[in-house]
């Protein structure tokens, strides 16, 4: 379990993820011990910097414009703006922050332009800086590589069996496109997907089959929980249970030893004991803040106190760079 592979199979994959939870849990925490420190966690900060009105039909999402949720309208925040979040994200411990804008795809415009901008005054502050923009060009992703963006995240989903169930304005190749554009320029890939959505198991280990077999594995690979929000398709949905989550982060652990593996939205409905089995189980991640993009996310003062009883320390940015260094 400490070689990197990029073959995984299917059968390989379901076999890791359905042995007993507790066998499961102590292979992940093995490999994270060997490829990570396991006290120390990544903070990380997700701003929507636009939002609401996206043309897309995501089922899990509360900015489509045509879902009728709480979710006003934004237009593109001012550069200034934005640098002065991400230093009061910086003040509270984040090393990387994320921008997300509600965009199908990024266009060559004045929005772009502005956020070209963003991206070279929170690099100029040390931090990570990602962006999570939609679909991209190779162009554009040399021109946010060249802005001095670290990381870009474009989400899967789900697996590609189950992906027209619950987008279709846009294709599971597309999404994969994007993340060669991305790959192309040199820029951190991060990627993951949702559970809780109606999908089966077997798509869940589609999914991470499909991540685990990219030529390089993501750097960072976000595990969400769906969090309902009322006026989407998924409103209903049940809540995900802490070994579902369990069960996805350590395997992502094991057949992607070296990612990040980031656990993401859902927190809010989790516990503390809830959320330390998730960080036993390989995951070394956290979004902080009171929300990630529109949905309801714990609080740094939480997170904090969260911290200080798992006895959790903070990774520091760019850490592998400052390593090879």
């Amino acid at each position: 379990m400490t070689v990197i592979r990029n073959n995984w199979t299917r059968e390989e994959i379901a076999a890791i993820y359905n042995q007993p939870v507790l066998e499961l849990i102590y292979q992940a925490a093995t490999v994270h011990r060997t490829f990570h420190d396991p006290q120390e966690v990544q903070v990380c900060t997700l701003l929507s910097v636009k939002t609401g009105g996206c043309p897309e039909d995501c089922a899990y999402c509360p900015q489509a414009a045509r879902y009728h949720t709480d979710v006003k309208v934004q237009k593109l925040m001012e550069v200034k703006e934005v640098i002065d979040k991400a230093l009061e994200a910086k003040e509270s411990g984040s090393t990387r922050f994320c921008m997300g804008a509600a965009w199908r795809e990024v266009r060559d415009n004045r929005d772009f332009d502005k956020v070209i901008e963003m991206v070279k005054g929170v690099n100029a502050m040390g931090m990570e800086v990602c962006c999570t923009l939609g679909m991209l060009t190779p162009e554009q992703a040399q021109k946010l590589k060249d802005a001095g963006l670290y990381a870009y995240n474009h989400n899967l989903d789900t697996s590609e069996n189950f992906y027209d169930d619950i987008i279709t304005t846009r294709t599971y190749q597309d999404r994969l496109d994007t993340l060669e554009h991305v790959r192309k320029a040199k820029i951190s890939v991060c990627s993951g997907g949702i559970i809780g959505m109606g999908e089966q198991e077997d798509d869940r280990i589609g999914m991470l089959l499909t991540l685990a077999t990219l030529p390089e594995h993501p750097e960072s690979v976000p595990v969400n929980a769906l969090v309902p929000v009322e006026g989407t398709p998924l409103e209903d949905q049940e809540k995900v249970s802490v070994w579902e989550m369990v069960r996805m982060i350590a395997t992502a652990r094991i057949i992607m030893p070296r990612a990040m593996v980031r656990l993401s939205a859902g927190r809010v409905r989790m516990n503390l004991e809830e959320q330390a089995l998730c960080f036993m189980a390989g995951a070394n991640s956290i979004f902080a803040g009171d929300k990630l993009l529109t949905t309801p996310n714990p609080g740094f003062i939480k997170d904090q106190e969260m911290f200080q009883q798992l006895q959790l320390k903070p990774r520091k940015s760019y850490k592998e760079e400052h390593a090879v260094l």
